[in-house]
């Protein structure tokens, strides 16, 4: 049996804010159980709800010195058995007593998550698990292969464990003060220079991980390749690049329990890809009715369920909102972020009342409803390391229109009219008129070729993202490097 130990900031069903969560949940329940005892760390946020807080088992609890100005600090691990994976949670109320995992201060984050890095690693011998790998996700994380390398080198327990840093996004990375870090690491000076922690003068919890970690991974072969370049790399496509040998990108799945619009309880109707045609425009009815616009299943239906970043390619979205919403069109935003762009999708709703339903909220349920009864879903991103909502619209027979880049390109095939292929719309250049004018090539096909977009719609459902075969490339990996890898 091989050991595999996750540590994450987020995990569904626990605590979510973004993709990390659905990749932590899902992945390890897909691995084979008969060769990878595969089990999920934490962190104890009191704003876990308390269906699942209520159900934690204390397993013990322990003291460990923390950087250099506090010893004895408590760190207690509470474990819960989910869908058969072990999941453990670093209880310290101090750090992890919140209302969401992230605060609005990135220096105390990086603190919490400095603690969680070392109480992980401190964790291990007291339950008992002996990790072969700790595969660990995105910057809060980061530490845990500098500890590896470092502060647990010489301890016995850990000789012969490898480390695997994952990059959900590699824009985030936790950069803060060296002064800060030292004092909160304990580590030597020597550690904090380029070629390690130091990024422009200051200290970067990402890179370090990039650094020590024995084996780097992202989320998508295009979003590998593209971290490499200056564009994308966000100044660490040097060190990437530096360790292109060692860095792969496995595509994400989505978990098909969850989305399956035949069994799917958060919507009201329900269809396979032979009758999806027809019910998903009783859904679009449906839907229409609840968020009140005119209700017309001819009308072509635009949704957007996503942070509202410029990440996202909003400013696109901004630049042609009027030649968007004509007539014939209607659109539905689901979610929050950044003020403009949230004031914006309110503006185009109180000017075009009957064609557009901004919903500046995130609701589950309603995202459901929305994949289920939209025709089209825009993804018209800057940077895309993977992305799961073209994936979940493929399987619900609503069509990606979706910029090039990362997991959006890896995962949407461009229609094909005179091959009759494809499972969605692309554009390649970051460009409004771009954007605009692959919107009005898929209304072309909707209206004036609809068989043509029944079989994108169909091919679309026929697609398998399931976990199912990124796990098999997961477990390939874990093998290798468990044989010895050659960097």
């Amino acid at each position: 049996m091989k050991n595999i130990l996750f540590a994450a900031s987020e995990c569904v069903p626990f605590i979510k804010t973004g993709g990390l969560a659905d990749v932590v949940g899902a992945l390890p329940k897909s691995l084979d159980r008969s060769e990878y005892d595969v089990r999920v760390i934490v962190p104890n946020y009191t704003c876990i709800p308390w269906e699942y807080r209520s159900q934690f088992r204390y397993v013990s609890h322990f003291y460990m010195d923390y950087g250099r100005h506090v010893e004895n600090v408590h760190v207690g691990i509470m474990e819960y058995v989910y869908e058969g994976v072990h999941f453990y949670f670093i209880d310290n109320e101090y750090y992890f007593k919140c209302d969401r995992p992230y605060s609005d201060s990135t220096q105390w984050d990086i603190e919490r998550f400095i603690f969680f890095s070392k109480a992980v690693l401190a964790a291990m011998p007291v339950i008992g698990f002996h990790p072969d790998i700790i595969h660990c996700h995105d910057w809060q994380t980061g530490m845990i292969p500098v500890f590896l390398k470092s502060t647990f080198a010489t301890h016995s327990f850990y000789w012969g464990t490898k480390s695997i840093m994952t990059i959900h996004n590699l824009k985030f990375q936790g950069v803060w003060d060296i002064r800060h870090f030292v004092y909160n690491t304990n580590l030597p000076d020597y550690m904090f220079t380029p070629d390690k922690l130091e990024f422009k003068s200051d200290a970067n919890m990402l890179k370090g991980g990039l650094v020590y970690a024995d084996y780097i991974t992202t989320v998508s072969e295009t979003y590998a390749e593209e971290i490499k370049t200056p564009y994308y790399g966000e100044q660490l496509d040097g060190l990437l690049c530096a360790r292109s040998r060692s860095l792969r990108g496995i595509l994400n799945g989505i978990d098909y329990e969850v989305y399956n619009p035949q069994t799917d309880k958060k919507i009201d109707v329900h269809y396979s890809v032979k009758d999806a045609v027809e019910k998903k425009k009783q859904a679009k009815l449906a839907l229409q009715k609840e968020l009140g616009l005119p209700e017309d299943e001819n009308k072509f239906m635009i949704a957007i369920i996503s942070r509202l970043t410029d990440q996202k390619g909003l400013d696109l979205v901004d630049w042609i909102a009027d030649r968007i919403t004509d007539e014939f069109t209607q659109f539905v935003i689901i979610g929050t972020g950044e003020a403009r762009y949230e004031n914006m999708f309110r503006y185009y709703q109180n000017k075009y009342p009957d064609r557009v339903s901004a919903n500046i909220f995130y609701s589950d349920p309603l995202a459901h409803k929305l994949y289920a009864a939209a025709d089209a879903m825009l993804v018209p991103s800057r940077f895309e390391p993977c992305g799961l909502t073209q994936l979940i619209s493929l399987r619900y027979g609503t069509v990606p229109i979706v910029r090039e880049t990362g997991g959006l390109k890896d995962t949407v095939v461009p229609y094909n009219e005179y091959e009759k292929t494809g499972t969605g719309f692309t554009f390649a250049h970051y460009n409004a008129d771009d954007l605009l004018y692959t919107i009005n090539y898929a209304k072309k096909i909707y209206f004036d070729h609809r068989e043509d977009w029944d079989d994108i719609v169909r091919r679309g459902m026929e697609q398998d993202f399931s976990w199912s075969s990124s796990a098999l490339q997961y477990q390939g990996m874990y093998d290798w490097i468990l044989r010895g890898m050659v960097d």
